[in-house]
């Protein structure tokens, strides 16, 4: 008996569904379910269909997609390009963009979305070119400026803002402009910190975009120490790389930074609102040691060339 009405319950429970899901349009749990199985037995389907010969359509021009074997190989090969030849600046691009994605990449631009200037920098997505900045302008700030420091140092180590890759390989539109954004600024944080572009300074700066972005290339950039002088190893060991962790670490992030907004902020007050202490000018110091050998060569020449009654020779 209870039995019985058991499934006479169970059957008042399943009418009263269908009329409900009836009146309203809604379809019941289980079609529902169904659907929700179906869409993710297709999004499987099509995952397992990506390949080298059928790749999905890009999500923003200019995009690559890339399978995960793809990812490991160009993230390995251009590892061991830019190793050989840190001047090669696509295959530093490449690697930067096979290991930023899919946590690193992310976690920059979640920390851009917590910041109210990193979240006006990602609805603006200024861009970063000769074309939207005129150095002519800059050239004309006074020297104190941001702008002013900045087509300094670009005039100086003889670069411009046209430099920069085009991201292609970051899946997801809005982290591919992160990455952009970040490439294009680059150059900023070398004038900002007056690291030059020779490999000493370029591995100084990237242990502190290390330290302040996360990002993986900037730390594997840290073996081309390898490829240094002793005397520069030395100096890189005792002050540059001290100073980058010391600095990226404690200093704001950089990312966040509307470099179009502070072109005319006293680059003085700029380092001191973000923590960035300007680490010993790299190049005074190798001009300093520079000077000093030649000094020394020519003293020791000189001595070579008098005889012992002081008669040269």
């Amino acid at each position: 008996m209870a039995l019985c009405n058991h499934q006479q319950d169970l059957r008042l429970l399943r009418a009263v569904i269908r009329a409900s899901a009836s009146s309203t349009g809604t379809p019941i749990t289980r079609t529902t379910t169904t659907s929700r199985l179906g869409a993710r037995k297709d999004k499987r389907q099509q995952n397992r269909q990506f390949s080298i010969l059928n790749r999905p359509p890009p999500n923003y021009p200019g995009h690559v997609p890339l399978t995960l074997v793809e990812r490991l190989g160009l993230a390995a090969g251009s590892a061991i390009a830019s190793l050989a030849n840190p001047r090669r600046g696509d295959m530093i691009a490449a690697l930067g963009e096979a290991t930023a994605q899919p946590f690193f990449i992310r976690r920059l631009t979640e920390r851009m979305l917590a910041d109210p200037t990193g979240r006006r920098i990602l609805r603006d997505r200024p861009r970063i070119t000769s074309k939207t900045m005129s150095l002519e302008k800059l050239r004309k700030l006074p020297d104190n400026t941001v702008g002013r420091t900045y087509a300094a140092w670009l005039d100086r180590e003889g670069v411009t803002p046209d430099t920069r890759d085009q991201v292609r390989y970051i899946d997801n539109e809005e982290e591919a402009y992160v990455m952009q954004r970040y490439r294009e600024c680059h150059d900023f944080y070398h004038a900002v910190t007056g690291l030059p572009v020779f490999v000493e300074g370029e591995v100084g700066l990237k242990a502190f975009e290390f330290a302040n972005t996360g990002l993986p290339m900037t730390g594997l950039s840290l073996a081309a120490i390898l490829r240094l002088k002793p005397a520069e190893r030395q100096r890189m060991f005792e002050t540059y790389l001290p100073w980058a962790f010391s600095n990226g670490w404690r200093s704001k992030d950089v990312i966040n930074v509307y470099w179009e907004e502070e072109l005319e902020t006293d680059v003085e007050d700029l380092r001191a609102r973000l923590g960035i202490e300007q680490p010993p000018d790299l190049r005074q110091t190798r001009k300093k040691i520079r000077d000093a050998k030649k000094a020394a060569k020519e003293a020791q020449a000189a001595k070579q060339t008098v005889g012992v009654d002081g008669v040269i020779l």
